[in-house]
Order: structure tokens, then C-alpha cells, then sequence
């Protein structure tokens, strides 16, 4: 019996690699002999950093940035050093999430990406060029400019001064200036975790959509817009002086489509994703916004583990219909049926609409809990592992009583 195992994180409760671990013990007390290979598995959200970076053999790293509000952070990250180079594994979240900001404090006049900035150059100090970076869960609306003014760039006003790093500083931008960068930015690569198409302004805008949960009001709203739209010609006039104006290396876009990366485009999908940092990366550094699952499958080579196995384990917290909209455990089962493997689920909870999720390539699946219980007796630790051992357990010996996989 070879068992391939790739479940993505049980957000609060278990990691990728524990949700993995828990699984492949359930296994092995009904196939003791079962060669079993736990992958990690993410979506390029919470909980990528620790997937990817503990599943890749790389080192977790922790550093003291500056955060949303302009108080210092710890933020980790992790690198993984393979026969390529370095590659730098980071969630914008950790330096500007909006779980950082207290409700009442919640206003993206006054919030900064500059963090992300700051933990990007901490990387690039410790030799990595490559970079994998989720923006998901940002708490701004800066269209990049705190980032940027960390690696560098200056974000000047009519006067010729810096603006301010938070969100509020795109009222004043007049030009943009590129002497200043860290030299060795022009030699990384970026592969963006996006699975939003909103343009940079607009109705679908970041401001129009992101904007009220970040604290925006109103008034906000079309401010930031105008701000956003004036900014996007700057850096366009920008990008141009510099050669990168037009069509730059072969990407994929947000939604998952072949094309040319496009600089500067206020209009290009996923350039208003994370308030404006999809923006900030296409116009200013050499990156490629990519859905977050497909750069997980393909840095952790998942199709390679899953085509010489009997059977393939996935799952995460909750399988619902909205699963089979692009998230992990799909992505694996996907995977998996590209070589024909049978392919079972497990989630602390499914619902039921979650039937989407055998249509989209789960072929069975399980909740895990064994009876009703309070939610954070149900998200402990040791119960969430010792209950999926039992539910893999319990699955698999159905498997060896039939005797359907041998």
C-alpha cells in the first residue's frame, strides 16, 4: 500500500504537516508495512509560510518589521535552499494583516505595507532571488507605496519629498524615482499568490470591495479611488522612463491564463488585490500574479508523489461547495485524477453542499469529529490529530475489508 498525503492546515488547530502526520498514523495501524509520503499542502493563504517552508525541508526565520499601524511586528518567513538557489516563502500578512489591527482602529488612510518591504530586503540580505508571496488578508489599501519606499523607491510629492508610507501618502504622490533601490532587486523573481481579478480602481476596484472591511467610509472609498488612479498614471509614467512600460517576461495571470505580465496596468486582473500591492508588484519588480494552489503544487511537486500511489489523502478544516472553487484539497484531488488515483477527504466539518467536492474529484469524505463537543475542545491540538488518526483509521479498514485496493 503506497499513500500520498497532502492536507491543507486546519486554520487554529493543526498545520499542514500535523493534519498530514495525524493522517499517515491512522493509516499505519491498518497497513503497518504502508509506504506513506506526507506533502504539504496550501492555498497560498494562512498557514503557506510553515507548509511550504517545513514541508520543503527549509528554515522557518523570524524578524522585527514595521506593521500595519507603524508599531513593530515579529514576522516569519521562511527560506528553502535547494540546487537553484534560495527562495524566500512570505505571507504580506504576517508584517500587514488585518488580524493586527484592532477593530477600532481599523482605517486604511492609516495603515502601510512597509513591512512586506522590509521582510523582502531581510531575505534578500540572507541570498534569496526567488520569492513566493502570498497577499491575502492585508489590512491596507496603500497601493504598495509603504513597500516600495522600504526597497528603495522614492514616493516624492510635488516638492520633491517623501510621502507618508501609509495609505493616506497616495493623496501627495507626484513622482517616483528609482535611484535608490536595492541593487539586487533587479535579480529576484516573484511568484504571487493572487486568486482575485480586481482591477487596481473602479467599482471592482480594491477600494470599492476591500475597502468597507478594512474601515473605510464612504467618503474613504472615493477618495482613495482618485488617489489610487492618479498614482497608477505616475508609476506608468514611471515604468515607461524605465523600460517597463509595456509587456514584460511570460506569466500567468490571477485567473489562471496564460498571457504577458503587464507593468503598470491599473486595469490588468489582480492588480487590486492586497489594496493595491498587485499593482505595486507588477509595475516595479519581475512578478507573475498566479493562483496560490498552482504555485503550491508546483513547488512542492505534488504530481510527483501522487502518480506511484494506491491511494491519495487530502482535506482541510471545513469541505463546503465553496472548496471546488479553487481551493487546495481540490487542487490535489485534481492532481490525483490526472493518474487515475481514487482520493479521500477529511475536514473537521462538511456540509451540505460539500457533495460539489465528489464532483470536483474527492471521492469520498469524512468529517472527523466523533461527537458533538464545544469548538475549541474540537480544535484542540491533541484532539483534532488524535480524532483524524481515527477517522483515517476507521476508512482505510473499510478499504482493507473490501478489499478494493490492493
Amino acid at each position: 500500500m503506497k499513500v500520498t498525503v497532502a492536507i491543507d492546515s486546519f486554520k487554529g488547530s493543526l498545520s499542514s504537516m500535523e493534519a498530514g502526520q495525524a493522517a499517515a498514523e491512522g493509516v499505519k495501524r491498518v497497513y503497518p508495512d504502508a509506504e506513506i509520503c506526507v506533502r504539504p499542502l496550501a492555498d497560498g493563504g494562512e498557514g503557506t509560510v510553515e507548509a511550504l517552508t517545513v514541508g520543503m525541508g527549509g528554515e522557518l526565520q523570524c524578524v522585527s518589521v514595521t506593521g500595519p499601524l507603524g508599531e513593530p511586528v515579529d514576522c516569519r518567513y521562511g527560506i528553502v535552499t535547494d540546487g537553484t538557489g534560495r527562495t524566500a516563502v512570505i505571507e504580506m500578512a504576517g508584517a500587514a494583516g488585518i488580524t493586527q489591527v484592532p477593530d477600532a482602529l481599523r482605517n486604511p488612510l492609516n495603515t502601510t505595507t512597509y513591512g512586506v518591504g522590509e521582510v523582502i530586503r531581510d531575505a534578500i540580505r540572507k541570498g534569496c532571488r526567488r520569492f513566493i508571496v502570498g497577499i491575502g488578508g492585508s489590512a491596507t489599501n496603500d497601493g504598495g507605496i509603504g513597500m516600495l519606499q522600504a526597497l528603495g523607491y522614492g514616493i516624492l510629492d510635488q516638492d520633491g519629498n517623501p510621502v507618508s508610507r501609509y495609505g493616506r501618502g497616495l493623496k501627495d504622490v507626484a513622482r517616483i524615482t528609482g535611484e535608490n533601490v536595492i541593487p539586487e532587486l533587479g535579480k529576484c523573481t516573484f511568484r504571487i499568490a493572487c486568486d482575485v481579478t480586481n482591477p487596481l480602481c473602479g467599482g471592482n476596484g480594491c477600494s470599492a470591495v476591500y475597502g468597507p472591511q478594512k474601515g473605510a467610509t464612504p467618503e474613504m472609498i472615493r477618495e482613495m479611488d482618485g488617489w489610487l488612479a492618479h498614482y497608477a498614471a505616475v508609476a506608468a509614467e514611471y515604468c515607461a522612463a524605465a523600460g517597463r512600460g509595456g509587456a514584460g517576461s511570460a506569466g500567468t495571470s490571477a485567473a489562471g491564463s496564460s498571457a504577458e505580465t503587464v507593468r503598470a496596468d491599473a486595469e490588468y486582473p489582480g492588480a487590486g488585490a492586497a489594496g493595491g500591492l498587485g499593482f505595486a508588484f507588477l509595475a516595479f519588480t519581475n512578478a507573475v500574479l498566479e493562483s496560490g494552489v498552482r504555485i503550491v503544487l508546483e513547488e512542492t511537486k505534488l504530481a510527483d508523489y501522487v502518480k506511484g500511489a494506491d491511494v491519495v489523502v487530502t482535506g482541510e478544516g471545513r469541505l463546503d461547495g465553496q472548496t471546488v472553487m479553487g481551493k487546495a484539497p481540490i487542487g490535489a484531488a485534481q492532481t490525483a485524477k490526472r493518474f487515475g488515483k481514487p482520493v479521500l477527504g477529511f475536514s473537521g466539518c462538511v456540509t451540505k453542499d460539500a457533495a460539489a467536492c465528489n464532483e470536483g474529484g474527492i471521492d469520498a469524505f469524512f468529517p472527523i469529529l466523533r461527537t458533538v463537543v464545544p469548538l475549541e475542545e474540537a480544535m484542540d491540538r491533541e484532539n483534532a490529530a488524535d480524532n483524524m488518526a481515527a477517522a483515517v483509521e476507521q476508512a482505510f479498514r473499510m478499504i482493507k475489508t473490501f478489499g478494493s485496493i490492493r
